[in-house]
C-alpha cells in the first residue's frame, strides 16, 4: 500500500485485521499516560496507591504491570514500549511521562498539569498524530504542587497555564506523527517548533525499551537484549525476533536497564549499575549512569536542537520488526507512506463524517475518533498474583488478602482496552466502556464488539455474575448499560452479526439475575444500586451504610433496570427471528419489564404532585421517605422505552398471546404497555415505557426548563431550582444537603473529583436524547411539547432531541465570536492560533457556560458527540 486509494485503503486494512488476514492492530498507541499511582503497582498495606507509587518514583522504578510514556506504541502484549522524552535544559529531570497531582494533591481531585491532545487517528492506527506544547521554562512542578496544596474547593485548580511558564509563547511545539508501511512497520515524524521569541535547545530523545517481565521471579522470563549504535537500536527478544529503531542523522545512543534504581529510591543495592533512569541523570546532570558498552534494555536516540524563534526541524525515524537486523528506509520510501496514510486518513474521514457537517463539527467528530484511538491501553493485571506478591519481590502486608479487591482474585486481564481517560483513568471502567463502544463502532465494530464482549468473558465477569466496575473497587456497582451498547454496536454495524448478540445475550443473562438477587432487596421490584457511577449525585454516599436503618430504593436503579429489561427483551426479539428458542427469553424479559414499571408507581417512586421520579428511603416501620432532591436520578426512567410491532407480534405469536393474557388478566401493568398506534407506515404498534403519554409531558415540562435542567449546552445533572432552595434533610442526628453546584465539586464526596450536582454529563444526555428520539418514533408530530418550557412555542420531540444534540455540540465548536465554550475564559485556548484548534474532550461542563471540567481527555464517553454529528446530519 505505498500509494493512496481513498478511504477503501482503511477500510481493506480493518477487513484484513477482522479476518486476521494481516494484524493491522497489532501495534498501537497502547502505552498509558500514567502507570503511576495505579491501584496495579499498589502493594501498599491500606491501599494508598498515590503515596505507595508516586511521580517521582516513576522515572527511576520498574513498573510490574505496564509501562507509560509520551505519545506511546507498543504492540499488543506490550514487549516493547517506544515513546518521547524531551528536555529543555533548564528542567530537573527529563520530560518522559506527564505530571500531574493526584486526589490529595489536588483541590478536585486528580488532575492532569500538562497540554497535550490526540489530534488524529485511524481505526488501524495506520496515521496518527500526538501535539505537545513543553514550555522552554523550569517545568513549575513544586509550584503546581504547593499552590494547589493550599487552595480549598471553593477555589478553581491551579493550572499549569497559570503559572505564567506559557506567557510570551516560550513553548515549544511537538507534533508526533505516525505512518504505518506494514503491520509492524512504523514510520514517524516528530516536528519540534520553537514559539519562543528567543533561540533555545531542546534535546529529543526518541526512546525504545523492552516492558520489564523479568524481575519478578516468575519462570521462563528470559532477559531481552537492545544494543545501541549511532542513529540505531536493535532489539532481540525471544518471542519478537529483531526489532530496530532507526534514525536520520547519527544522533548518539544512549543505553540503560529497565530496572529499578534501589539506590536512589531506598538506599538499597540494585540489579544494574545503569538502572531507569540512567538516561535521565546522564542528560540532566552528567552522571556515568548509561552503559558504555551500549547495551541495555532500554536505549534513546540523542537528538540535540537549536531553532531560532519560529523555527522548526523535523526528525525521521523507523521501527521495524524484521527476520533479520537491517537499516530501515528513511528516504523517498518513508516520505511516500507517510503522505500515502496521510491521504488516505483523509479520505476515510471523508467518507464516515457526513458532508452536511460543517467544517468545525468534522473538525470536532475526527479529532474525537483521535481521542477513543489514543485512549486504547495495554492493561495487565492478574489480581490473584497481585494480592499473593511475586516470587521474586517481599511479600505484601498480610492485610491485602481481605482489602482492595480480594473478591475478584479470578480477574487476570491481558489485553488492548479503551480507557476512560489515559492519564487520570488510564484502567477500564464499565458503563464508560459500554459508552465508548457506541462512537467506536462507528469507525471499528469489529474492535467495538470484542470489547463488550471481553468484560463478560469468565476471567473478567465474576462468577456470581457481576460484571467488573474498575479497578479501585471491581465489586463497585455501575449501571448496566452492557446491553444497551451491544444492541447499540449491532444496530450500527448493519443489524447483521447475531453471534456476537447472542454471545452477548448469553452472558448478559447471568448479570441480569445478578442484579436481580443482589439489588433488589425486599424482592419488590424495585432496586437499590448504590452510587450507580453518579458519584454524589445524591445527599450522602448511597454506597456506604445508610445514616439510618432501612433501604434506599432508587429510581435511577430502578430505571435502569427496567431499560436493562426492555434491551434484553429487544436483543431476544431480534435473536427471535432467526432462533424461535429465543422467544421465550422475550416474553420473560417483557414481563419482568412490566413488573419494575408497575412497581415503580406501587411502591412511591413517582411524585404526582411534583411531576417527578425520587429516590426513596424505606424504613423499618414501613414508612417511606422521598428524596426530593431532583436530579438526573429522577429523569433516567425516561431511558426505559421501547416499541414493540403488530409485525414482531405476529411473528412471535408467543410474545403476542402473552401480551394480550397480561393486558387481559393483569390490569395492573397496563398503563406500561397499552399505549398503541399507527406507526408512519400504517402498522400498529405498541409503547413499552415507564411513563404513560400524560407522565411524559409532565416530565418534560421540568427537564426542559431552563430555569431546572435545560442549560443552553445540554441537560444539568441537578435542578437549577437547587440553587436557591437546596434540598436539606436530616438523618440519624446529621444534616445532608444537595445544592445546585454547575461546575466541580465543593464536597469531599467520592474524593471531590467529580461533580453531579449541576454540570452537564454528556452519557446521561446522550441516553435521553435517544429516549425522546424513541418517543417521537411512536408518536410522531402528533405530540408537541413546550420547548423550552415557558417559551410559549411548541415542537415534536424529534425537534427536541435535535436541538439538545445541538446544544452538547456546541460545547466545543466556535461561538459567534469564535470561542468554544469548552474553554471557558482563557484567552490563550480561545484565541491563539497555536491553542485554539486544538481540542480537548473533558469529562463534563459547567451548567450555565459549558466550560469543560474533570479529567481534561475523557474522550471515551464525551466522543458520544461524534454519533451525535454523524446521527443529526446522517444523510
Amino acid at each position: 500500500m505505498g500509494v493512496s486509494d481513498g478511504g477503501a485503503a482503511e477500510r481493506e486494512r480493518l477487513a484484513q485485521a477482522d479476518s486476521g488476514e494481516q494484524p493491522w492492530r497489532a501495534w498501537g498507541p497502547y502505552v498509558a499516560e500514567r502507570a503511576w499511582g495505579t491501584v496495579r503497582e499498589d502493594y501498599s498495606e491500606h491501599g494508598t496507591a498515590w503515596d505507595y507509587f508516586p511521580h517521582d518514583h516513576a522515572r527511576s522504578r520498574a513498573y510490574r504491570w505496564n509501562d507509560d510514556g509520551m505519545a506511546g506504541v507498543c504492540d499488543d502484549r506490550q514487549t516493547f514500549c517506544f515513546a518521547l522524552a524531551l528536555w529543555n535544559g533548564r528542567d530537573p529531570i527529563l520530560k518522559e511521562r506527564m505530571f500531574g497531582l493526584g486526589g490529595d494533591g489536588g483541590n478536585h481531585g486528580e488532575d492532569a498539569k500538562e497540554y497535550w491532545w490526540y489530534q488524529d487517528s485511524t481505526p488501524t492506527h495506520s496515521w496518527m498524530t500526538w501535539r505537545y506544547h513543553y514550555p522552554q521554562s523550569p517545568f513549575p512542578y513544586d509550584e503546581l504542587v504547593a499552590v494547589n496544596g493550599r487552595r480549598s474547593r471553593e477555589e478553581p485548580e491551579y493550572e499549569l497555564v497559570d503559572t505564567g511558564v506559557f506567557d510570551d509563547d516560550r513553548f515549544w511545539a511537538v507534533t508526533v506523527d505516525y505512518a504505518k508501511a506494514a503491520p509492524r512497520d512504523l514510520c514517524m515524524v516528530i516536528t519540534v517548533a520553537n514559539r519562543g521569541p528567543d533561540e533555545a535547545t531542546l534535546h529529543v530523545l526518541p526512546t525504545l525499551w523492552f516492558r520489564n517481565t523479568w524481575s519478578w521471579g516468575l519462570p521462563n522470563r528470559a532477559v531481552p537484549v537492545l544494543t545501541g549504535t549511532p542513529g540505531r537500536l536493535a532489539g532481540e527478544h525471544r518471542s519478537l525476533g529483531h526489532l530496530t529503531l532507526a534514525g536520520e542523522g547519527e544522533p548518539e545512543a544512549l543505553m540503560c536497564d529497565n530496572e529499578t534504581n534501589s539506590q536512589r529510591l531506598w538506599g538499597l543495592p540494585g540489579t544494574s549499575m545503569f538502572p531507569k533512569d540512567g538516561i535521565n541523570d546522564f542528560i540532566v546532570g552528567g552522571a556515568p549512569t548509561v552503559n558504555p558498552a551500549g547495551v541495555g534494555t532500554k536505549g534513546a536516540l540523542h537528538y540535540e536542537i537549536t531553532l531560532g524563534p519560529g523555527e522548526s526541524r523535523q526528525i525521521r525515524l523507523r521501527l521495524t520488526e524484521t527476520d533479520e537486523p537491517a537499516r530501515p528506509d528513511l528516504g523517498d520510501g518513508f516520505a511516500a507512506v507517510v503522505g500515502a496514510r496521510r491521504s488516505e486518513a483523509d479520505a476515510y474521514f471523508a467518507d464516515v463524517i457526513p458532508a452536511a457537517a460543517s467544517a468545525e463539527e468534522a473538525a470536532v467528530a475526527r479529532q474525537g475518533i483521535a481521542g477513543l484511538m489514543w485512549g486504547k491501553q495495554f492493561y495487565h493485571f492478574d489480581v490473584k498474583q497481585w494480592l499473593h506478591g511475586d516470587p521474586g519481590s517481599a511479600p505484601p502486608p498480610p492485610g491485602r488478602r481481605y482489602g482492595r479487591n480480594h473478591a475478584w482474585w479470578h480477574m487476570n486481564s491481558f489485553d488492548v482496552i479503551s480507557m476512560p481517560d489515559p492519564w487520570e483513568y488510564p484502567w477500564y471502567a464499565a458503563w464508560d466502556l459500554a459508552f465508548h463502544c457506541v462512537s467506536i463502532a462507528r469507525v471499528d465494530p469489529g474492535f467495538a464488539k470484542s470489547q463488550l464482549l471481553l468484560l463478560l468473558r469468565e476471567w473478567y465477569m465474576h462468577p456470581n455474575g457481576q460484571i467488573p466496575a474498575y479497578e479501585w473497587a471491581f465489586g463497585d456497582v455501575n449501571p448496566p448499560v452492557h446491553a444497551w451498547a451491544a444492541l447499540r454496536v449491532f444496530e450500527i454495524d448493519g443489524g447483521r452479526d447475531h453471534d456476537f448478540l447472542a454471545r452477548v445475550m448469553q452472558k448478559l443473562l447471568l448479570n441480569f439475575t445478578w442484579w436481580v438477587n443482589r439489588k433488589d432487596v425486599g424482592g419488590n421490584n424495585v432496586f437499590e444500586g448504590g452510587f450507580l457511577g453518579l458519584d454524589n449525585v445524591g445527599p450522602f454516599d448511597r454506597s456506604a451504610a445508610l445514616p439510618v436503618a432501612g433501604v434506599l430504593e432508587q429510581s435511577d436503579g430502578t430505571g435502569w433496570m427496567a431499560m436493562y429489561a426492555l434491551n434484553l427483551l429487544d436483543m431476544s426479539i431480534r435473536l427471535a427471528l432467526h432462533d424461535r428458542t429465543y422467544e421465550d427469553m422475550a416474553t420473560k424479559f417483557f414481563e419482568h419489564f412490566a413488573y419494575i414499571a408497575e412497581a415503580a408507581y406501587r411502591q412511591g417512586l413517582w411524585d404526582d404532585e411534583d411531576c417527578f421520579f425520587y429516590d426513596v428511603l424505606r424504613l423499618p416501620d414501613g414508612h417511606r421517605m422521598p428524596l426530593k432532591a431532583r436530579s438526573i436520578v429522577g429523569l433516567l426512567p425516561l431511558a426505559a422505552t421501547t416499541r414493540l410491532s403488530a409485525g414482531t407480534l405476529h411473528r412471535l405469536p408467543e410474545l403476542g398471546a402473552r401480551l394480550r393474557w397480561l393486558l387481559a388478566n393483569q390490569s395492573d401493568y397496563a398503563d406500561v404497555i397499552s399505549a398503541r398506534r399507527l406507526s408512519p407506515d400504517g402498522r400498529q404498534q405498541r409503547l413499552l415505557s415507564m411513563v404513560g403519554q400524560d407522565q411524559l409531558v409532565r416530565i418534560l415540562a421540568r427537564m426542559l426548563d431552563p430555569e431546572e435542567f435545560l442549560s443552553p449546552y445540554g441537560l444539568r445533572t441537578l435542578s437549577r431550582s437547587h440553587l436557591e432552595k437546596p434540598f436539606r434533610v436530616s438523618l440519624g442526628g446529621s444534616d445532608f444537603t444537595v445544592g445546585y453546584e454547575p461546575a466541580e465539586s465543593t464536597s469531599g464526596l467520592f474524593g471531590g473529583n467529580s461533580n453531579w450536582r449541576g454540570p452537564v454529563w454528556m452519557p446521561v444526555n446522550y441516553l435521553l436524547i435517544e429516549a425522546l428520539r424513541e418517543f417521537a418514533a411512536f408518536f410522531g408530530d402528533d405530540l408537541m411539547v413546550e420547548y423550552p418550557t415557558g417559551a410559549q412555542t411548541k415542537m415534536p420531540l424529534s425537534r427536541v432531541a435535535d436541538d439538545l444534540s445541538r446544544r452538547l455540540i456546541s460545547l466545543f465548536v466556535p461561538d459567534s465570536w469564535g470561542r468554544r465554550p469548552i474553554y471557558g475564559a482563557s484567552d490563550l485556548f480561545q484565541n491563539h492560533p497555536d491553542w485554539k484548534d486544538l481540542i480537548a474532550f473533558p469529562e463534563y461542563f459547567h451548567g450555565d457556560n459549558g466550560a469543560g471540567l474533570g479529567a481534561w481527555h475523557q474522550t471515551g464517553w464525551t466522543a458520544l458527540v461524534v454519533d451525535l454529528i454523524l446521527t443529526l446530519h446522517r444523510p
